[in-house]
């Protein structure tokens, strides 16, 4: 094929190497399962340990509290050596994470899970550092944004298939899920309450449960803990396979490796990138509203619809459908829109989307949540691209970066807890239920992501190579 200008279009992906480029966008499935059956385990373990919902969103800050302490680390072990032994190590780190599940739910100990989950993000970190620019170096340095927003296309295959498990074998077979629909079944009065009201009745009946039983309460707890362990115990056999597959796969170089790695001087033209800088601060925003609107769409359904935790997180199944979807389109849209326009106009539409879940009432202002989902697609990868556009070989330091970023997604969430927690907010012309009031915090930052995708357009992109 040929552009505008009669010269042969650049080739998305080069011949020979497409195996290896199967074999690394799995890792972006991997990663998906792993990000989505862990956000439900924050309202699980709130009614699990009987714990505040900000005491439960260090669930978040452990495991993108990961990313933040390793992503660094990782760069520079992938800089030293390679691509393939960045992903092998995050491959073993991951499935040890995964199955210290095993131990913690022996002890029932809430800080041992914070742990194995900690642990479990160092190979999350190394796979993303690694995966990310390694996709972009397969080809051509024009492609590279499409070839990156094709891979990460699996990245909520993996995410969908997570929160299918959680759903479905986590949720719906936890004790107190089954605690929570006897107390409502053995009190009909309940119909005539707001769902909030019931929420707090049923919850206050829970702690009375654990106060009046505890052995009995403690035999639930003993279950639900083997319940929430088994998805985590089958994850790490599949990565233990996939690291064997790895091991034994002859894999493309990628670039040269440096053994002298000069990082000060590295880190200091990277921040003197505007473009890139920008960038970081950007991707910290879009990870803390992408987990802050999967985490607490639970919360929504259940305090504000009356809807049991397993059906609250189906419609987060949708979202993540509405998300996959978006992403195979959007990806097609960049042939013909540039990446910090599609950017700015998809901000734009989380501001509108953020704005009807905290002001619509009812079922609409849930469906307002799970649109943004279609939004948020393509931003991560959008943002990736064109924050390491141009960067060469410091692109495998800048992308540390870009996946310490990922600190957002630790920060905020017990911050929107701590919303959630209090009551509710009288403004004046209107008295909004907490949960409502805490979408405040992802509207924030899709207006910081606007900001950052209409100066891509005007600033960036603009300025002289």
């Amino acid at each position: 094929m040929t552009d505008a200008q009669g010269r042969p279009e650049p080739a998305l992906l080069p011949r020979g190497i497409l195996f290896p480029f199967v074999l690394v966008t799995s890792l972006f499935a991997l990663w998906g399962f792993a990000n989505d059956v862990t956000n439900p385990l924050v309202k699980a373990f709130q009614e699990i340990f009987l714990i505040s919902a900000a005491q439960s969103s260090l669930v978040q800050t452990a495991f993108y509290g990961g990313y933040a302490t390793m992503a660094i680390p990782a760069a520079i072990f992938i800089r030293r050596f390679s691509y393939k032994s960045g992903i092998l190590l995050g491959l073993g780190l991951y499935a040890t994470g995964a199955l210290l599940f095993i131990p913690a739910s022996i002890t029932m100990l809430f800080w041992q899970f914070l742990v194995a989950l900690y642990i479990l993000t160092f190979g999350l970190a190394f796979l993303e550092t690694a995966s990310n620019p390694y996709i972009m170096s397969m080809g051509p340095e024009e492609t590279a944004t499409r070839r990156l927003n094709f891979s990460q296309a699996f990245n909520p295959m993996g995410s969908l298939i997570g929160m299918v498990v959680a759903s479905n074998l986590v949720l719906a077979r936890l004790g107190v899920s089954q605690f929570r629909a006897e107390q409502i079944h053995s009190h009909p009065e309940y119909a005539t309450l707001l769902p909030g009201e019931v929420d707090a009745r049923v919850t206050a009946a829970l702690h009375d449960f654990a106060r009046t039983q505890p052995h009995q309460h403690a035999a639930m707890q003993l279950h639900d803990l083997a319940v929430v362990r088994m998805p985590y115990v089958a994850i790490a056999l599949v990565v233990i396979a996939v690291l064997l597959v790895f091991a034994f796969t002859r894999m493309p170089t990628g670039g040269k490796h440096d053994v002298h790695l000069h990082l000060g001087a590295t880190v200091k033209r990277l921040l003197a990138r505007s473009r890139y800088l920008e960038g970081v601060v950007a991707q910290a925003f879009y990870v803390g509203a992408q987990i802050m609107c999967w985490t607490f769409i639970i919360h929504y359904g259940m305090a504000l619809l009356g809807m049991d935790a397993a059906t609250a997180q189906r419609y987060n199944i949708v979202a993540m459908v509405i998300f996959c979807s978006s992403r195979f389109v959007c990806t097609f849209l960049l042939k013909y829109v540039s990446p910090g326009g599609l950017l700015t106009a998809l901000a734009c539409g989380g501001i509108l989307l953020s704005l009807g879940t905290i002001f619509v009432q009812g079922m609409a202002g849930l469906y307002c949540l799970i649109g943004i989902s279609a939004c948020m697609s393509l931003m991560f990868p959008t943002i990736y691209g064109i924050a390491l556009k141009g960067l060469g070989e410091e692109a495998k330091l800048g992308s540390a970066g870009l996946i310490m970023a990922i600190v957002g997604g630790a920060l905020m969430p017990p911050l929107q807890g701590r919303i959630i927690d209090m009551g509710s907010f009288n403004l004046g012309f209107v008295t909004l239920e907490s949960v409502r009031v805490s979408f405040a915090l992802p509207l924030l930052c899709f207006v910081i992501i606007a900001i950052y995708g209409y100066r891509t357009v005007v600033v960036h992109d603009a300025a002289p190579a």
